[in-house]
């Protein structure tokens, strides 16, 4: 476990950015940015030498890097874009001819980028984490400068070097590493969640409330845009599975069977289905924490706000619960895909979702824990296996299903006294650290085992 205490921004855990990974997009994307920032500070005469930019990919990066567009996203990141503010269009059309090259501006010195400069590399390489991206500056194919990066799920990266950067300077009203010390918080100094994670955000951010809150509402305005465009949107999406997309035609089922008891479960599917769909077709979605799981509390958030008919605060004080399982997950396990298989992504969605629903309805941090706890559970082992690569076949429809679950979870957790819940959330989360580290490499993210290899491409 990370001995330092949670020190998580709400919106590095919720991020804008384009689809399909944020993994294997939004990380390397942010990284291929910092690699050209730090060019630019080279003195002149490394880069005047220099002739080419070599990008190397390992791990899930390599395996599935292909269908999940990180060399488009690496392309983009040295081309100066950043997630929040890129073109999903102009950044769908990268690298789809071969022979075209794109200019990377260093300086005086312009280098030519293609796709035979970037590498998926088939051989092991020995880093901390799955996910490796080597940048080199090079010179008659000698290396004169480079960077490692490590995608680390979620859009988080890290730079070598980089990986135990100190923390204690930022000075927390409210330190915790562990829901029981989160508990134990709230109940020494008589807080909300929601008023310590207020704290703390302020903090390490510096933003005021007004500000702060102004952030989330726009960051459930881009989740529910996510959710509108995919309602709309028909069609097939992009790759060679051919894939059409469901959620319009599950909305119009839904809209058609208003007065019916399935009709509440058809439509959170359809909301959850369009913004996964959506984040498949590379369109700008937030990761949540990942963007392989960007449908789960988008639709879960869009049904409490169109269905429940909930305040702009309560909807808040919701986020502020997934917050606050999502830091919990990643910061004494992972919600790394490449890590922890899809209970990684799509358990942590549904547990963050259940937390959303439990304080959105009122009740205890114990219920909150409760429902957590119950999301992750019964997401344990879930493998990450995505045919060719693509975020499409299962992930869309493990949106809806993560959605459901966190919903029944929510259920379970407050039908009875949630002091009696014999597993904790600290313990389940212990247990999701362990699974992933014994589970195989071919089901995390390589796309070399199970439902990968159930279907042929065609």
């Amino acid at each position: 476990m990370n001995n330092s205490p949670i020190t998580t921004s709400i919106f590095d855990l919720f991020k804008v950015g384009p689809g399909p990974s944020s993994s294997h997009t939004i990380g390397p994307m942010k990284a291929a940015y910092d690699f050209l920032e730090r060019l630019r500070h080279l003195p002149e005469a490394t880069g005047e030498s220099a002739d080419s930019i070599h990008v190397h990919l390992y791990g899930s990066l390599s395996a599935t890097g292909k269908g999940h567009g990180t060399d488009r996203a690496i392309v983009a990141g040295l081309l100066g874009w950043q997630p929040e503010s890129t073109d999903p269009v102009a950044l769908m059309a990268m690298l789809k001819e071969p022979a075209v090259t794109y200019p990377v501006v260093v300086g005086n010195r312009t280098f030519d980028l293609g796709a035979e400069h970037i590498h998926f590399e088939r051989k092991k390489y020995e880093s901390p984490f799955a996910n490796t991206v080597v940048f080199k500056l090079v010179a008659n194919g000698n290396g004169l400068y480079e960077e490692e990066y490590y995608s680390i799920g979620g859009g988080f990266i890290l730079r070598k070097g980089e990986e135990a950067v100190d923390q204690s300077a930022i000075q927390l009203p409210y330190k915790y590493q562990t829901m029981k010390e989160l508990k134990t918080r709230l109940a020494d100094h008589q807080l909300t969640l929601e008023q310590l994670m207020l704290a703390n955000e302020t903090a390490v951010t510096g933003r005021s409330t007004k500000e702060i809150n102004l952030r989330i509402d726009h960051l459930l305005d881009f989740m529910h845009k996510a959710v509108r465009r995919g309602l709309r949107h028909t069609g097939t999406l992009p790759g060679s599975i051919k894939l059409r997309r469901k959620a319009p035609v599950l909305f119009q089922q839904a809209r058609g069977l208003a007065q019916s008891s399935d009709s509440f479960l058809i439509f959170l599917n359809s909301y959850c289905l369009a913004a996964s769909e959506e984040n498949a077709a590379g369109g700008i979605v937030v990761t949540a924490p990942t963007s392989g799981a960007s449908g789960v509390i988008p639709g879960l958030t869009y049904l409490a706000k169109h269905h429940f008919h909930y305040s702009k605060e309560t909807l808040r004080a919701g986020m502020w619960a997934a917050a606050a399982v999502g830091f919990l997950v990643k910061h004494n396990a992972s919600i790394s895909g490449a890590e922890m298989g899809c209970m990684g992504e799509i358990g942590t969605a549904s547990a963050m979702g259940a937390a959303f629903l439990t304080q959105c309805a009122g009740h205890s941090i114990e219920a909150i824990e409760a429902a957590a706890e119950i999301g992750i559970e019964h997401h344990l082992g879930m493998t990450c296996d995505p045919i060719g690569g693509y975020v499409q076949i299962p992930c869309i429809e493990r949106n809806a299903m993560g959605a459901v679950k966190a919903y029944n979870a929510f259920l379970l957790a407050t039908a009875g006294t949630p002091a009696n819940q014999k597993i904790s959330l600290d313990a389940v989360i212990k247990v999701m650290k362990a699974t992933g580290r014994d589970m195989s490499t071919k089901y995390k993210e390589t796309s070399e085992a199970g439902l990968a290899l159930s279907a042929t491409e065609c």
